[in-house]
């Protein structure tokens, strides 16, 4: 079992930038393959982007390639989310997800979710 808590939100303007962290707990991190979700208010949790297990493959929405990156550190059990050029419709509850399964972009198909962040972008 993982334990996950966000961290990194906030209150940014248009075009700004934002680093979210996601700190997880136990022994057997390098094991997962990790998400990030966002959802804002009124609509459903979409995909982000993801990161395999221990290539550091990674995968984005078409919504935030090119502006956000994903990135993990196996050695101190993080993963985090790099978002620039930061827009309005970036506004959500950010999740970090941990998945003992195939790397997916599905967020009913990860096993642990931290309790989110907030990210707003204001105009």
């Amino acid at each position: 079992q993982v334990q996950l808590v966000e961290s990194g939100g906030g209150l940014v303007q248009v075009g700004g930038s934002l680093r979210l962290s996601c700190a997880a707990s136990g022994r057997t991190f390098s094991r997962y393959a990790m998400g990030w979700f966002r959802q804002a208010p009124g609509k459903e949790r979409e995909f982000v982007a993801r990161i395999n297990r221990s290539d550091g493959t990674t995968y984005y929405a078409d919504s935030v390639k090119g502006r956000f990156t994903i990135s993990r550190d196996n050695a101190k059990n993080t993963v985090d989310l790099q978002m620039n050029s930061l827009k309005p419709d970036d506004t959500a509850v950010y999740y970090c997800a941990a998945t003992r399964g195939l790397p997916t972009s599905r967020w009913p198909e990860y096993d642990y979710w931290g309790q989110g962040t907030q990210v707003t972008v204001s105009s």
